[in-house]
C-alpha cells in the first residue's frame, strides 16, 4: 500500500486529464478516493465522478491506499504497545494479515535497533515490510540525515533551499551523483520529510503518519505525502459551516452570499450556524407581528388583566381599547323590575306547557328543573328534556338482534329468517319451508333455508330455488356413460344399442353383440358356415383348390379360433403338383372392432410353427413370415417371436382401421433350409372390422 501510494503521488504532480468535458486532474480524483477510504467505504464500488477508466482507476487505489495504510499503522501500533503479535492478530482476512504482517515487521525493527545493527539490513523483506521494519528500526535513533524536525505542508510551502555547504571536490564536479543535496566529501544528504537509502545516494519519503510523529489534533486524520504530511478532519463541519484551508469550521454568511430563503418584505439576519428572517416593517403599539409579517390587532380586554377601573366594562377597538361604564343587566333567570333596580326571578314553568314542553316543571331560584316522562332525560345545559337513544345507550343488550329508537322509546326487529319473539326483543328462527319456496326438497337451517334437489336434478345458478334436468348425456364424461347412444331424460337416462346385431347389457349401459349363429337367428345355407361377428355374422364357404383336400368335416358354426386347413393331395404323376412348395392352405377368420383409443399395435393371430426355437447349426434351417396380399394401406405386420421353445409368428394390427371392412390377409409360412424355401404354408386370414368399438 505505501509503494502504491508514492507512485501515485508522483503521477499526480505530472499528469492531468480531460473527463467527461471537465478538466478533473488526477488529483481530484486520488482526493475523492481517500476521502472515501477515510469513511472506510468500500473502494470497488465507490460514486465515479468522471466516466475515465484511468480517474477511476485513480479512486479505487487512493482509497485502497488510505484503509491499507490504516490497517498497517494498527498493526505498528499493536507493536509498540503490547510488543507481540500472535495473541493480537487471529483469522485468516485480508485485513488481519495486513496488519500482522506491519506488527510483525515493526518488530523486526525494533529488535534490529536494540541489537546496536543497522536499521538498513540486507534482508529479502517485503518492500511494505522493509518500509516498516526501517521506519520502527528508526523510531528510536532517527538518521543524521533526517533528524530535523517534521513539518506539516503549510510549513513545508515556506522552506526555502537549504544553502549547500562549501562542496568538495567531488560534489564541484559531480561526480558524487547524490538524489538531492551534496555535503562535502562526496557524502548525500537529503531534504527534510526524506531520508537517505541504504546506497548512500538516493532518498526515500519518511511516513510521518507511521511513526506517529504527526501533530494532527484529536479528530483529524493524518494522511502522508512525499516528503511531508497534512491533517484532515475525520468528521464535516455540519451544515452552515464550511471547512477552511488551515482545517477549522466557518461559519457561512448566508446573507452575504445569497442562499437565504427570505422573502423580499424579510430581512436577513446572519447567525452561526444558520440564518433569520426579520420583517422589514415594524407594527405599532396595540397590534403584534405573526410570521408573514403581517400586523394583527392586540384584543387588550382578553390579553390584560382588567384593564378598566371596577365598575367599567372594557371593549376592544382596533389597535386599542375603550372603557364603558356598566349597566345593571340580571343574568339568565332573572328580570329587570319595574323600577329598574332589581332583578327578580322568572317562573319558567307559568303557562300551558311552561318550560319543559309537557314533562314535570318545578321552578328554582334563577332558574328551573323538568322532571322528564320515561325514555327521556334532562339536559342541563340546553335545560330541555331530550330523548333517550336506547339502542346506543344500552347497545346489544335490549335488542338480540335489531335496534330501532323511537320518541320516548325503541323497537326491536329481527333479520331475515328470524321472527320477533312474545317478550318483542328476542328473536326465533323462522321455518321457511313451511311456505315451500323450493321447487322439490327444502331444508331448514337457523336462519335461513337450504333448497335441494332429487337425483338427475341440479339447483339452478341463478335463484338456488328451482331445480333443473340434469343433461348426464352432455356431461364431459357423457360419451362414456352408454356404450354406442345416450337419451336424457327428466331426472334421468337411458342408453340404446343399434337397432340389429346388439342387445343391452344387463346394467343398462353397455352393449352386448348377439351370436345369431348361437341363437339360431342367422340365414346361413347348410353348405355353409355361420361365423359370429360384431354386431351381425357371415355366411362363409371354403373350397380347398385343385390337388388340395379339406382335412376335417365341414361345420355349420365357425368360432374364432377354428381353422379350416386344406392340404396337398397330389395326382399319381403329377409333377407339377409333386414340385409345389405349397404343402397347405389355411382358412381363419377373426372380427375386429373399430378401436375407439389406437395407441400401440394389436396382436390379433399367431402362426404357431413346431419347429424348435433353437435348431441344429447343422441343420441351417429357418421360418419366414411374410404377407403376400390383402394388407390395406400397410394397416398390418407380421414377427417372428419364440414361445416355450417353439417359433410363432405373430400378426399385429399397427393402423387403426374404421369399419364397416372386410378384407382376407393371404400370409405365408417359409420353411428355409440351407438359404432355400423347401415347403410353404398358406394362411388365409378373413378379417371382418365392425363400425362400431363394442
Amino acid at each position: 500500500a505505501l509503494f502504491c501510494t508514492f507512485a501515485l503521488f508522483a503521477l499526480f504532480a505530472l499528469f492531468v486529464n480531460i473527463l467527461c468535458g471537465k478538466q478533473i486532474s488526477i488529483d481530484e480524483c486520488c482526493k475523492d478516493g481517500r476521502v472515501r477510504g477515510i469513511d472506510n467505504q468500500d473502494c470497488t464500488a465507490i460514486p465515479l465522478i468522471s466516466e475515465s477508466t484511468t480517474c477511476r482507476i485513480v479512486q479505487e487505489q487512493c482509497c485502497a491506499a488510505v484503509l491499507e495504510d490504516t490497517i498497517c499503522t494498527s498493526g505498528i501500533n499493536t507493536a509498540k504497545d503490547q510488543g507481540a503479535c500472535d495473541t493480537q492478530f487471529t483469522g485468516s482476512t485480508c485485513e488481519t494479515k495486513t496488519a500482522k504482517m506491519c506488527c510483525d515487521c515493526c518488530l523486526l525493527g525494533r529488535a534490529a535497533r536494540e541489537q546496536g545493527l543497522t536499521c538498513d539490513h540486507s534482508l529479502s523483506l517485503g518492500y511494505q515490510c522493509g518500509l516498516v521494519s526501517r521506519a520502527c528500526c528508526d523510531d528510536g535513533a532517527p538518521d543524521l540525515e533526517t533528524s530535523n524536525s517534521l513539518v506539516s505542508d503549510k510549513d513545508n510551502e515556506t522552506l526555502t533551499e537549504k544553502e549547500n555547504p562549501l562542496p568538495s571536490n567531488l560534489c564541484s564536479n559531480g561526480l558524487a551523483k547524490c538524489a538531492q543535496e551534496c555535503v562535502g566529501n562526496s557524502t548525500c544528504a537529503c531534504f527534510k520529510g526524506y531520508k537517505l537509502k541504504p546506497d548512500g545516494k538516493s532518498c526515500e519519503d519518511i511516513n510521518e503518519c507511521l511513526l506517529g510523529a504527526s501533530n494532527c489534533r484529536g479528530g483529524e486524520h493524518c494522511i502522508n505525502t512525499v516528503g511531508s504530511f497534512r491533517c484532515q478532519r475525520e468528521v464535516s463541519c455540519g451544515t452552515g459551516y464550511e471547512l477552511t484551508d488551515s482545517n477549522n469550521c466557518k461559519d457561512i454568511d448566508e446573507c452575504e452570499s445569497g442562499t437565504h430563503n427570505c422573502s423580499p418584505d424579510f430581512e436577513c439576519q446572519n447567525t452561526q450556524g444558520s440564518f433569520r428572517c426579520l420583517p422589514k416593517n415594524q407594527c405599532g403599539d396595540g397590534y403584534i407581528q405573526d410570521a408573514m409579517g403581517s400586523c394583527i390587532d392586540i384584543n387588550e380586554c382578553l390579553a390584560q388583566t382588567e384593564p378598566c377601573h371596577p365598575g367599567q366594562l372594557c371593549v376592544n377597538t382596533v389597535g386599542s381599547f375603550t372603557c364603558q361604564r356598566n349597566s345593571i343587566n340580571c343574568g339568565r333567570g332573572y328580570h329587570l323590575n319595574d323600577g329598574g333596580n332589581r332583578c327578580l326571578d322568572i317562573d319558567e314553568c307559568k303557562g300551558p306547557d311552561g318550560a319543559c314542553a309537557g314533562h314535570g316543571c318545578i321552578n328554582l331560584v334563577g332558574s328551573f328543573r323538568c322532571e322528564c316522562k320515561a325514555g327521556f332525560i334532562f339536559n342541563s345545559i340546553s335545560r330541555v328534556c331530550e330523548d333517550i337513544n336506547e339502542c346506543r345507550h344500552y347497545s346489544g343488550r335490549i335488542c338480540a338482534h335489531k335496534c330501532e329508537n323511537v320518541l320516548g322509546s325503541y323497537k326491536c326487529s329481527c333479520t331475515q329468517g328470524f321472527k320477533l319473539a312474545s317478550d318483542g326483543r328476542n328473536c326465533d328462527d323462522l321455518n321457511e319451508c313451511e311456505s315451500s319456496p323450493c321447487s322439490q326438497e327444502c331444508a331448514n337451517v337457523y336462519g335461513s333455508y337450504q333448497c335441494y334437489c332429487r337425483r338427475g336434478y341440479q339447483l339452478s345458478d341463478i335463484d338456488g330455488i328451482n331445480c333443473e334436468d340434469i343433461d348426464e348425456c352432455a356431461l364431459p364424461t357423457g360419451g362414456h356413460i352408454c356404450s354406442y347412444r345416450c337419451n336424457n331424460t327428466p331426472g334421468s337416462f337411458y342408453c340404446t344399442c343399434p337397432a340389429t346385431g346388439y342387445t343391452l347389457a344387463p346394467n343398462g349401459r353397455s352393449c352386448q353383440d348377439v351370436d345369431e349363429c348361437v341363437t339360431g337367428t342367422h340365414t346361413c345355407s347348410e353348405t355353409q358356415s355361420c361365423f359370429n361377428v360384431q354386431g351381425g355374422f357371415r355366411c362363409l364357404s371354403f373350397e380347398c383348390p385343385p390337388n388340395y383336400r379339406q382335412a376335417g368335416e365341414i361345420r355349420a358354426r365357425v368360432e374364432r379360433s377354428d381353422t379350416i386347413r386344406c392340404v396337398k393331395s397330389c395326382q399319381p404323376n403329377d409333377i407339377s403338383c409333386v414340385l409345389d412348395p405349397v404343402h397347405s392352405v389355411s382358412h381363419t377368420v377373426i372380427s375386429l372392432p373399430t378401436f375407439r383409443e389406437f395407441t400401440k399395435p394389436e396382436e390379433i393371430v399367431f402362426l404357431r410353427t413346431m419347429s424348435p426355437a433353437h435348431s441344429s447349426p447343422q441343420l441351417s434351417s429357418d421360418i419366414v413370415f411374410d404377407i403376400l396380399e390383402g394388407n390395406v394401406q400397410n394397416s398390418f405386420d407380421i414377427v417372428k417371436r419364440q414361445e416355450h421353445g417353439m417359433i410363432v409368428g405373430v400378426v399385429r394390427q399397427v393402423k387403426p382401421l374404421i369399419g364397416s371392412l372386410n378384407m382376407v390377409l393371404k400370409l405365408a409360412m417359409n420353411y428355409v433350409t440351407s438359404g432355400v424355401v423347401s415347403h410353404r404354408n398358406i394362411v388365409n386370414v378373413h378379417i371382418f372390422v365392425s363400425e362400431f368399438w363394442f
